[in-house]
């Protein structure tokens, strides 16, 4: 139930909603794992960022996640090749399937790698009126050659914010990386070690807090003034 708009003349009563909490504690609770998809950004043949995305997938699925690692090797440019490319279509089935991501990037001159961009930039931010990575939860991480640093995490938090997902508070930078894996390419016990289990274990509880409720936590007042084909015409990126 909304309250009178008397002192709000520009808001529309037709759309305008009173935020609902009981929207937030669904009827219905998904019972299946949580689905995570996980991309890294480097294809060296030991790659760092792999290597941790590997780690963190052992953790997803010791903490009962179904967890999917995507590799970006033969991935095209955006626009060097049609949406019809098989790696392409690979990448937005899995981003489709997936209910959360994880992000992690080595920092190559003080940014993400174009490898890592090159594969957000390939998930639609829309499909028509739909939005493929809205209300969906993200952890981001990066690898460091050198001493910590956190411009690649930053980069990718804009990016997950830019795509409307639902980016976690806990994140983690690997420095030294080449210094955390031993011989057979698994992470030491370390710290490093400690907060990208403290950053799985927090995406996991987003994920099951917030997966029921996305739709109704993403519903907004100005898109529900809009058609379909307003939407559409407004979000779609293809003709840039």
């Amino acid at each position: 139930m909304s309250k009178p708009l008397h002192d709000l003349p520009q808001a529309d009563p037709t759309h305008f909603r009173v935020p609902d909490p009981q929207r937030l504690r669904p009827g219905l609770v998904s019972s299946h794992a949580p689905r995570i998809l996980l991309l890294y950004g480097s294809l060296r043949p030991r790659s760092f960022s792999r290597l941790v995305v590997e780690e963190c997938a052992r953790l997803l699925r010791a903490m009962g996640a179904e967890a999917r690692v995507y590799n970006p090797s033969g991935l095209p440019l955006p626009d060097d090749a049609p949406d019809t490319h098989p790696k392409v279509v690979e990448l937005r089935e899995l981003a489709a399937w997936a209910e959360g991501m994880v992000w992690c990037s080595p920092e190559r001159h003080g940014a993400m790698t174009g490898i890592m961009k090159a594969q957000i930039d390939w998930i639609p931010l829309s499909v028509g009126a739909v939005r493929p990575t809205q209300g969906k939860t993200l952890a981001v991480m990066q690898v460091c050659g050198g001493s910590q640093s956190f411009n690649a995490v930053n980069q990718m938090r804009v990016l997950g914010r830019w795509m409307r997902m639902i980016t976690i508070p806990n994140q983690s930078s690997v420095a030294k990386a080449f210094q955390e894996f031993d011989d057979h390419d698994r992470m030491k016990p370390s710290p490093f070690f400690e907060r990208i289990v403290d950053v799985m274990e927090e995406l996991v509880k987003f994920t099951w807090l917030t997966r029921d409720v996305s739709p109704y936590l993403v519903d907004r007042y100005s898109e529900r003034r809009e058609t379909a084909a307003e939407l559409m015409k407004r979000v779609n990126q293809s003709a840039l």
